[in-house]
């Protein structure tokens, strides 16, 4: 037989047709080409993909992937299996593995030796090697940014001799040379390093001036105006001033724009509440009192201007990327951080110099605490003749900065969770801030790799960050948000921000009030490290307090930059803890283990705390948000907004003897109008502070609309979540089970976008970096949140034209955010 290749061979007297009329011919096959073969593979290879496109979400949905779920409320893997870690499981391993031991070996790690931004590249490869042994892909996030490293510094209090010498000049005396340096204390090993961080400050200016000095109290903007309604010189002078109230950077910031030449900071202890060696109680390392040598670092950037690198406003800093003049964003006169101990000598020789603070309001006497020392609080300045030498000398670099970027993929691409920590610390130290952070962090992780080894999978991506340069202006995490903006828009569901884990014994929380429900959840589901009775769980002995977000950590490039809905959480002290030692080589591990957290129970609770709100957050169907707790609290923002205006026609006297709280004084204090005279309201504009206080209404009439659609939103993921954790709608059941799965997946996304619909794109007056028409830094707190800046900020001004202008702008982000949200 021929073979099927062969042509066929015929006799001359076969037919022409060789087969029978009934017979249907098959031509041979010819052999395939390299060409067919890859045509027919990519032609199945597509219309597999098609097919599965199909099929798969429908297969997710009977299975209970996306958003529909068996009894236990949780399945998420890819269809055709299940998840093997039900919510009820996921909860529980968050619960057990993180451990106290473990924390402490985190904090002992962290703590053994400077990590400085730009220079703390082993402990990001560590933490990368770590994060992926527990199953979690990792990678190093790099940016080049522009920082500054400390090389030599000089304080000194000097003293005129009457000789002059030939060229004029007039010749001093040291009557004290400051140490700059914190006591080694043997018993606390990381005090004494030899390669220990300098006092400085972050973006400080370099500089040798020599001048009298003045006291400026907190340096808050009323105090600055107090010293010029008493006639004090202030240009040409050097600042004493100390810590606490207000961002420091904005402390330097004022002093400058006044023409003052140099600033002092310092920690009085008398903001140390009860725990003061006035009162008889020892100090550190003996006891709890503040280490009279300590010494807080910090950064001096102008905070509440823009966070991140000052050379690249709003994008991220590439090495490729255009860079920016920084005059605006940090000061150009130098500053230097000193211990109460080495601020001793320059205070006193102020005594009997210009008048006393007590002379001025009661601002000025609040918590004094060195008067038993010596000190009488005179304002200065110094005579002509007692003058501070201060010499600051830094070295500016472009350096890279390392973020550590984990991610455990979800089954729904498009809905994010990011939580972070930042890793640079200004010490060796940082075992409060910000490495208590770091353990906790790791513990949450670590159990998230244990429910990835039993088969978890979440609903949501969630993304574990281990931030950079912070501590210099929030510059890893704010690099980060504007290189992956568009990505983080479209995606971001939350942010979720610990900082300092653990210096206290109190839960503090700032948070977008759409947060508030499920960190009451959270909290509720947690045991507290303190069991006063059997039982009792964090939120039981919470305060229920939430804030507003201000600045001063990661959250801010997310919340006020992104839209992104934040929380920033962690136990804090108060004025009865052992004092913290904020940025000094004191907040070590040596005093987290004698004095913060001694056993890290509460280092262990907050692990758990993160690790379950991350996974509420991540895991569960419906988004657990409370949209209508959003709208209530813009409600009660209008009215602060109101009780700012209103407060304007009260006597200054009597806005001057109110009792207030620690964090309204200090926003009293902030405020840019002087308050000492009463509110101008003759005007030739047809905007007066009539007309914008009638223009208010309609923005409760817009927070009407809003709560309304807010409402029935919440009603309807309650329905849709009561499904969803009941299994109600029968596994044959498609169509019903599609119809559910679009309607949570509407209900999500409205959930999701609803912060973004309060962005501005223009920005506030004169920071445009700030995006969010509801929350921002205060513009002279930098630390304390302001609600509805664009209009407080216009009242200080007096300025009711762009007061009204703003309602313009708020009431149509409120109009926006409610059509996003309606049914």
């Amino acid at each position: 037989m021929a073979s099927e290749n062969e042509p066929l061979k015929m006799n001359k007297t076969q037919s022409v047709h060789p087969f029978p009329d009934n017979y249907i011919y098959v031509p041979p096959r010819p052999r395939p080409q390299p060409r067919s073969v890859l045509r027919r593979f990519c032609t199945i290879a597509l219309a597999s993909t098609l097919i599965w496109t199909l099929i798969a979400p429908l297969g997710s949905i009977l299975s209970g992937n996306w958003y529909i779920s068996g009894r236990d409320g949780q399945d998420g893997q890819t269809w055709p299996g299940r998840n093997q870690v039900d919510q009820d499981e996921l909860r529980q391993i968050l619960r057990d593995v993180p451990s106290s031991e473990s924390a402490m070996q985190w904090s002992r790690y962290y703590t053994s030796g400077p990590h400085l931004a730009g220079k703390n590249y082993s402990q990001a490869l560590s933490t990368k090697q770590k994060w992926e042994e527990w199953g979690i892909k990792s990678e190093i996030n790099e940016y080049v940014v522009y920082i500054n490293y400390p090389l030599d510094h000089r304080l000194a209090l000097l003293k005129g001799k009457e000789k002059k010498e030939q060229d004029g000049e007039k010749e001093y005396e040291v009557t004290y040379e400051a140490s700059l340096v914190e006591d080694v204390i043997e018993e606390d090993p990381t005090s004494g390093l030899a390669n220990s961080v300098p006092t400085f400050h972050g973006y400080s200016a370099s500089g040798n001036v020599t001048a009298p000095v003045v006291y400026v109290n907190y340096g808050t903007y009323q105090d600055f105006e107090d010293l010029l309604a008493a006639n004090i010189t202030l240009k040409g002078k050097i600042a004493i001033a100390r810590y606490g109230g207000i961002f420091r950077g904005l402390k330097v910031k004022r002093a400058q724009e006044l023409g003052m030449i140099g600033v002092i900071l310092y920690s009085d202890p008398g903001d140390d509440g009860e725990v003061t060696d006035e009162k008889g109680v020892p100090t550190y390392p003996e006891g709890p009192a503040r280490q009279p040598s300590s010494v807080q670092r910090g950064s001096t950037q102008f905070l509440s201007v823009a966070p991140g690198d000052p050379t690249t406003p709003g994008y991220p800093s590439k090495p490729e990327a255009p860079r920016r003049p920084v005059e605006t964003a940090i000061p150009s006169i130098p500053s230097l951080p000193i211990s109460y101990a080495d601020a001793l000598p320059i205070l006193k020789a102020l005594n009997g110099h210009g008048p006393k603070a007590k002379d001025f309001n009661q601002w000025w006497t609040r918590n004094t605490g060195l008067g038993y020392k010596g000190v009488e609080y005179n304002i200065g300045p110094t005579p002509d003749d007692v003058v501070v030498n201060l010499y600051n000398e830094q070295e500016y670099v472009y350096t890279p900065i390392w973020n550590v970027i984990g991610v455990i993929n979800g089954t729904i691409p498009d809905e994010v969770v990011v939580v972070g920590n930042h890793r640079d610390a200004w010490v060796a130290g940082g075992a409060g801030d910000p490495n208590s952070g770091s353990a906790v962090l790791n513990e949450a992780m670590r159990a998230f790799g244990e429910a990835l080894k039993r088969g978890w999978k979440p609903r949501r991506t969630v993304v574990f960050a281990s931030w950079d340069g912070e501590e210099y202006g929030l510059v890893g995490s704010t690099e980060w948000v504007e290189e992956y903006l568009p990505w983080l828009k479209h995606a971001s569901v939350a942010y979720v921000n610990t900082d300092v884990g653990v210096r206290g014994k109190r839960l503090a929380v700032a948070a977008s009030p759409i947060l508030n429900k499920v960190i009451y959840t959270a909290t509720s589901l947690v045991g507290s490290a303190n069991q006063t009775r059997p039982g009792q769980t964090v939120y039981d002995l919470w305060d229920k307090k939430i804030k507003t977000m201000g600045s001063g950590s990661d959250f801010t490039a997310f919340q006020d930059f992104a839209g992104i809905p934040s929380i920033d959480i962690g136990f804090d002290n108060d004025r009865d803890s052992p004092v913290y030692h904020y940025h000094s080589n004191y907040d070590s591990f040596h005093w987290m283990q004698k004095f913060g957290d001694p056993d890290f129970l509460y280092h262990r609770t907050m692990a758990q705390v993160l690790g379950i709100l991350v996974a509420e957050i991540a895991n569960l169907p419906v988004i657990p948000f409370g949209a209508e707790d959003y709208a209530k609290a813009l409600a009660e923002y209008v009215h602060k907004v109101e009780d700012k205006l209103d407060a304007y026609f009260i006597p200054p006297a009597e806005v001057l003897s109110a009792s207030v709280t620690d964090e309204e004084m200090f926003e009293l204090r902030s405020s840019t109008r002087n308050i000492s005279s009463p509110v101008s309201v003759s005007t030739t504009s047809k905007h007066t502070p009539k007309t914008f206080r009638k223009s208010l209404t309609r923005l409760h009439e817009a927070l009407q609309t809003l709560t309304y659609h807010a409402y029935h939103l919440d009603l309807l993921a309650d329905e849709l979540r009561h499904i969803s954790e009941n299994d109600e709608i029968p596994w044959w059941d498609l169509p019903r089970k599609i119809r559910h799965h679009c309607a949570v997946r509407k209900a999500n996304t409205k959930y999701k976008y609803l912060e973004r619909s309060f962005l501005y794109e223009e920005g506030l007056d004169n920071r445009p970096w700030f995006k969010h028409v509801v929350f921002a830094p205060g513009l002279w707190t930098g630390y304390s949140g302001a609600v509805f800046p664009g209009l407080m900020e216009s009242i200080d001004q007096e300025d009711w034209t762009n007061a009204e202008r703003w309602v313009d702008i708020i009431e149509s982000r409120i109009l926006n955010a409610a059509r996003g949200i309606e049914a």
